[in-house]
């Protein structure tokens, strides 16, 4: 009875006046009893730790058994994310410990500098000897660079650059140079681009006409596609050595405007396959790969990627046709693409085997395999294939075991055979062709006549290190000839030659390729070879 009258008495007095201040001053008294006082006596169950911060050193007195973070939250000391402590906040506190705190601060600073414009002369053989003449004026360029600067307790302890961006291209000045030269101007049909000296130029209508289109002179030649109608240029150029993870650069350049802006796709690490669909000037169609840094210096994604152009020629969408693959045997070398010339079908070749691209669902339909070849070495060969203008066969270098050797992938025979959609069978029409061989169909020749133009190891047995002669044949394989070089002349390097547009059944059919550095052409009608070039620079071209 006492114990409930009391109660509520003492709510009773709650309720007075001045009881709850008194109330909360108690409890403030009682929970601070519970609180670790700051030390300012040193005890038997204390130690006195020293803390250097901030060019000031204090003496601090702790519980024994207090870790370095205990020490500097005593000290008021607040660590900004890059400052320094030692020895470390995790340890634990000993007397006469000395704690330093080292306070790092980053900063970054940006530089530009100019860039200044390299000078590159030309020979031309449709100049008079001597005479120069000024095609592009150098312009400088800029530079931007961007230094990491750290510093420690305020003083400068490193200035490194963290990256480096060119605001502006350097334009290198081309002087063209007059030579004395036999090369007589050759009237052609469309456009002819080549690749010299890391730049890109273009002729038309005479190879008298020539002119730079891209001076970069980082161009890598993975990539150098004319579009069908020879207005567009797709190319590859390497990337800079700073730019980790980047092979090159995939780019489109209208070659008919003068001073034309390059325009960057934004796709880059393009090494296998990078090409036009015909009949569409806006549609490109390439593979990628991942950079890495053990040989052969990538993996490739086996993938195939759809390009949509605008008029203006940037990319307005990227459709994916398949996805990133682990792409079969030595699949990360890559796999290679062709297009047939309707651009209705996609064949596809790996080191053991060629077929179809499903372009329903985005699948490989194999036609055929292939026995792969082990090179080992950081490289796999791929075969290569040609359409045929009906689109029912394939030309397709071919490699066939040998007797008398351990293992049949190290087999030196590489045929050309021809492949058939239909019954998916390959006849070889040419043997012991080489690896390198790559057969190309010409177009229509009048009466749905083709020929075909292929590359023939000089050293079948040793085709890898052989060089070639370049060789006409019929479509099935009859009638073959040797055609370049002339006998006792060095042979060819292994390459893709191209046949010259043909605009009417009337028009003289030709040949380019490139042979010690220069751009030749070949007359299949009177059979004469002519050189274009002087400059030993040519290392790549087409011709649409």
């Amino acid at each position: 009875m006492f114990f409930f009258k009391a109660h509520i008495q003492f709510g009773k007095n709650l309720l007075k006046p001045g009881i709850p201040m008194m109330l909360g001053i108690f409890m403030i008294l009682i929970l601070s009893a519970c609180l670790p006082l700051p030390q300012t006596e040193k005890t038997p169950n204390t130690m006195t730790v020293s803390v250097e911060v901030d060019q000031q050193t204090n003496e601090i007195i702790v519980p024994i058994n207090s870790t370095v973070q205990y020490v500097l939250s005593q000290a008021k000391v607040t660590l900004n994310p890059l400052d320094k402590v030692e020895p470390a906040t995790y340890q634990m506190a000993t007397d006469q410990m000395e704690i330093k705190v080292t306070r790092i601060e980053e900063n970054y600073e940006l530089e530009e500098k100019v860039l200044p414009f390299a000078s590159q002369t030309v020979r031309n053989e449709s100049l008079p000897e001597g005479q120069t003449r000024l095609i592009q004026p150098g312009e400088n360029g800029v530079q931007q660079i961007t230094y990491r600067i750290r510093s420690e307790n305020g003083t400068v302890i490193q200035r490194s650059i963290f990256k480096t961006v060119n605001i502006v291209e350097p334009k290198p000045e081309i002087i063209m140079v007059g030579v004395q030269s036999p090369f007589s101007p050759i009237a052609i049909n469309g456009v002819i681009a080549y690749i010299a000296n890391g730049n890109a130029w273009v002729m038309e209508g005479t190879t008298a006409n020539r002119r730079p289109v891209i001076t970069s002179g980082d161009l890598d030649g993975k990539v150098f596609s004319l579009s069908p109608d020879a207005t567009k240029l797709l190319y590859s150029r390497s990337a800079d050595e700073n730019d980790e993870g980047l092979i090159n650069t995939l780019w489109v350049v209208n070659v008919n405007q003068k001073d034309a802006k390059p325009i960057d796709t934004t796709v880059t690490n393009v090494v296998h396959f990078a090409d036009w669909i015909p009949g569409d000037n806006n549609t490109i169609a390439c593979s990628t790969v991942e950079a890495r840094e053990t040989a052969p210096g990538w993996q490739a994604n086996n993938d195939l990627l759809i390009l949509n152009l605008t008029a203006e020629g940037s990319v307005s969408t990227i459709d994916t046709v398949i996805e990133a693959n682990a792409g079969g045997i030595y699949g990360w070398w890559g796999t290679s693409y062709t297009i047939s010339p309707t651009g209705n079908k996609i064949a596809y070749a790996r080191p053991e085997g060629v077929g179809l691209v499903n372009l329903a669902d985005g699948s490989f339909e194999p036609l055929v395999g292939i026995l792969s070849y082990q090179t080992n070495s950081d490289w796999a060969w791929v075969p290569q294939i040609s359409w045929t203008t009906d689109e029912q066969f394939l030309y397709v270098v071919n490699h066939l075991p040998a007797s008398g050797l351990t293992s049949e992938e190290e087999s030196p025979i590489f045929n050309i055979g021809v492949l058939s959609l239909s019954s998916k069978t390959i006849i070889d029409i040419v043997p012991q062709a080489g690896m390198f061989s790559y057969p190309v169909v010409s177009p229509d020749l009048g009466n749905g006549r083709n020929m075909i133009a292929f590359l023939q190891a000089i050293f079948p047995e040793q085709s890898e290190t052989s060089r070639y002669h370049l060789m006409l044949m019929d479509r099935d394989g009859s009638d073959q000839m040797k055609v370049f070089p002339e006998e006792g002349l060095l042979g060819m390097d292994p390459q893709d030659v191209h046949w010259s547009p043909m605009m009417t059944t009337e028009d003289t059919p030709w040949l380019s390729f490139h042979y010690q550095g220069n751009l030749w052409l070949y007359d299949i009608i009177n059979g004469q070879s002519r050189q274009i070039t002087g400059d030993g620079a040519v290392g790549k071209l087409d011709w649409k």
